[in-house]
């Protein structure tokens, strides 16, 4: 039971960084219907735009640390959010009224670049990301949770609330429900979809490049390709829960990381990623839509 609750909460803190990428899959997927591939390289992206100034800032204990960790973060999230808002530009609103799969094509292809780019720009080479602050243990009852994990959780936690309070109680979220029901509906209601689609890539960006700096911290090794296995098992989250609902994902992110943790603790680390695919085989199975998802019908 010990080493069941110990997996559980060592589950919970890699589930929450998926669920904090699904959230960028599930929002795009919402808004455009569009399967954004590119998502897990911004979330490389935004790793590597920490490390570097994570490197330049340097880490500490105490009050030290939390501001470096602080800024690394928002500075990283707004470097992703930019880059979120190019791709969206540049790659996606030229082809918005074309055929859908012109648009899945050219996500793959942004995916390739980036990758590409990343390897020319920062070298094939894995670094290790700067401790920022100092990992300790702390001890709850009988099991042990470290810094890092409560870092990396409540992190989630308060950008997932803030993430809930943009949809639900501002004016641009409110936007970004009506124009996911119809594009047209809400255009002749006033609202500009182009800036609120532009919106969603760049809140959905920016979650990304969050959880990229939490995975530096809690697994310090980050290379240009390590955007792609984080991102499918994102995806995988994103349909367990139901594409397109937010709830749902990081529902499924929390499933997929718990599951993968159990995996590695009771079977195998070579099964691993194989669990995500069963995963995804269950679910196109036995519920499509994903565990929150409704029924919708498809459009030819």
């Amino acid at each position: 039971m010990h080493q069941f609750i110990q997996q559980l909460i060592n589950g919970l803190s890699l589930g929450v960084i998926y669920a904090l990428i699904a959230l960028g899959y599930t929002m795009v997927y919402g808004i455009l219907r569009l399967i954004n591939f590119a998502h897990g390289d911004v979330y490389m992206v935004g790793a590597f735009a920490g490390y570097y100034l994570a490197r330049v800032l340097g880490g500490g204990s105490g009050a030290q640390g939390a501001w470096s960790f602080l800024l690394v973060l928002f500075a990283s999230m707004a470097a992703c959010a930019l880059l979120g808002y190019v791709i969206e530009r540049a790659a996606y609103r030229p082809l918005r009224r074309t055929h859908r799969l012109n648009a899945l094509i050219t996500a793959i292809g942004v995916s390739l670049l980036l990758e590409n780019l990343g390897q020319l720009i920062f070298g094939a080479d894995p670094k290790v990301f700067p401790e920022l602050i100092p990992r300790t243990t702390v001890a709850v009852g009988a099991f042990e949770i470290s810094n890092v994990q409560l870092i990396v959780v409540g992190t989630a936690v308060v950008l997932t609330l803030a993430l809930q309070f943009i949809v639900h109680r501002t004016k641009i979220g409110t936007a970004m429900r009506a124009v996911s029901f119809s594009h047209d509906a809400a255009g002749l209601m006033g609202i500009n979809t182009g800036r609120v689609i532009s919106f969603t890539f760049v809140l959905g960006s920016a979650l990304a490049a969050a959880a990229g700096i939490l995975v530096g911290l809690y697994n310090p090794k980050i290379d240009p390709l390590m955007g792609i296995m984080p991102g499918l098992k994102a995806f995988v989250a994103a349909v367990l829960g139901g594409i397109g609902n937010i709830p749902g994902a990081i529902l499924g992110g929390l499933i997929m990381g718990t599951a993968e943790t159990f995996t590695v603790g009771y079977l195998s680390s070579t099964y691993r990623d194989a669990i995500t695919f069963v995963i995804l085989v269950a679910v196109l199975l036995f519920r499509p839509t994903g565990l929150l998802g409704t029924p919708q019908q498809a459009k030819f």
